[in-house]
């Protein structure tokens, strides 16, 4: 198994390098494989991207049950 993969799983809260238009920077997982789907938090607008492309915009994950307060 490459150690270099982000582990990310459906239901996690991705931190993001660079704000989305709407300015949220937090994105849920909905789907996971080599495209991966995520929503705005803020806006609701759904996404699909590569997961190279994915990974490198990522800036932490955080899982499905923290608090995000």
């Amino acid at each position: 198994m490459n150690p270099n993969i982000l582990k990310i799983s459906v239901g996690d809260i991705v931190e993001m390098k660079k704000k989305h238009p709407c300015g949220s920077k937090l994105f849920k997982i909905l789907r996971v494989g080599s495209d991966v789907r995520i929503e705005c938090q803020n806006c609701g607008r759904d996404l699909v991207l590569d997961r190279l492309k994915l990974e490198k915009a990522v800036k932490k994950v955080l899982k499905g049950d923290q608090d995000l307060g």
